[in-house]
């Protein structure tokens, strides 16, 4: 008896060691959080209280268009922080404070670098601009997307040959061998959803489409169709019309640079698609889980499948992008507090 007293007493110390580490252990972890390591980047340096807008791009020729431009102001204090390898440019644009940086191509690159956009610094929303494919004759070279809703498309279940059609849109291979209709073993792949984690719905949503704020949206939609692109890379290259700029199109996203004239059309078809690229989707879902606002601008820099693809037409898209991100940039300001980012309704 007195040997299992003290075996349950002895079980009994270590439980409250055990809990006590866990307590300890918990404590530490909850201490750790308000020194969370991005945290401290840029707190307070901005407008009002460090708010700023985050603008966001992929490679060195769309960051390139913004520099060249002139409209960036580097900040005398901090003009620039390091983070994850990534550098975020502090500074103005026509007087507004914003935070640029330039992921890396692909999905995965422009998810990681919004998600340290959002924790590092205070920000109002995030404007991502770049270059993009058309694929359809909604847009041609030089045009400009303030687009509406993007798709995952590289989002696939690979389905057996002569399987059972789905619920969901479905690219059968077959239906593209040459020189005619045929079977193919490759079967299918049927088009799946994303898993959508918000910060504004406790459960996980089933998302293929990724709409941006629609209140910055109207917003770019009824003040930014003056805006005035340029038709000239240079004094030797111009194109044959004026580029536009158009509201509420739908874009693809996915890890692949296409370059196949069938499948662009495919989307195009299946989808109603008018711009292809490999990170809007990213960056979008992203803002959406963290409840960001954001917007996304592309500059139609190449058709798939054809042979007009030069450094002229991705630098003119880039300059483009930049002319109707900058003065998104200035319009959207002025619907802001200059104290807190709160975003003021016109009345």
């Amino acid at each position: 008896m007195i040997g299992r007293q003290r075996t349950l007493a002895a079980a009994a110390a270590a439980a409250v060691v055990f809990v006590g580490l866990m307590v300890q252990q918990g404590s530490m972890a909850l201490a750790l959080r308000p020194d969370y390591k991005y945290k401290h980047a840029m707190r307070g340096g901005g407008r009002g209280g460090g708010s700023y807008f985050g603008i966001l791009m992929t490679f060195s020729e769309e960051e390139d268009a913004l520099v060249s431009s002139g409209v960036f102001v580097p900040s005398s204090d901090k003009p620039f922080v390091y983070l994850a390898g990534r550098r975020f440019n502090i500074g103005k644009i026509k007087g507004v404070d914003v935070v640029y940086v330039m992921s890396g191509e692909k999905t995965v690159n422009a998810a990681i670098t919004i998600q340290i956009l959002v924790d590092a610094f205070d920000l109002y929303g995030i404007i991502h601009y770049g270059i993009a494919g058309s694929s359809n004759n909604s847009l041609t070279l030089g045009d400009v997307s303030v687009m509406k809703h993007v798709a995952f498309t590289s989002s696939w279940k690979w389905k057996e040959f002569k399987s059972v059609e789905g619920q969901e849109p479905e690219l059968r291979f077959g239906a593209y061998n040459y020189p005619e209709e045929g079977e193919n073993v490759l079967g299918k792949i049927e088009f799946q959803t994303t898993q959508l984690y918000s910060v504004h719905n406790k459960e996980k949503e089933d998302v293929f489409w990724f709409e941006v704020d629609s209140t910055w949206f109207d917003i770019a939609a009824t003040q930014l169709g003056n805006v005035t692109l340029e038709k000239c890379a240079n004094t030797t290259y111009c194109l044959k019309e004026e580029p536009k700029v158009v509201f509420g199109l739908k874009g693809s996203t996915a890890d692949v640079f296409l370059a196949n004239t069938a499948y662009k059309n495919f989307l195009s078809n299946e989808f109603n698609v008018s711009t292809i690229d490999e990170e809007s989707a990213a960056v979008v879902m992203t803002c959406l889980s963290n409840g960001v606002p954001c917007i996304v601008i592309r500059g139609v820099s190449d058709i798939p499948g054809s042979e007009e693809i030069s450094e002229s037409f991705i630098k003119l898209a880039a300059e483009n992008a930049v002319a109707v991100a900058v003065k998104f940039i200035e319009v959207i300001s002025k619907f802001y507090s200059t104290k807190k980012p709160v975003l003021l309704r016109e009345k």
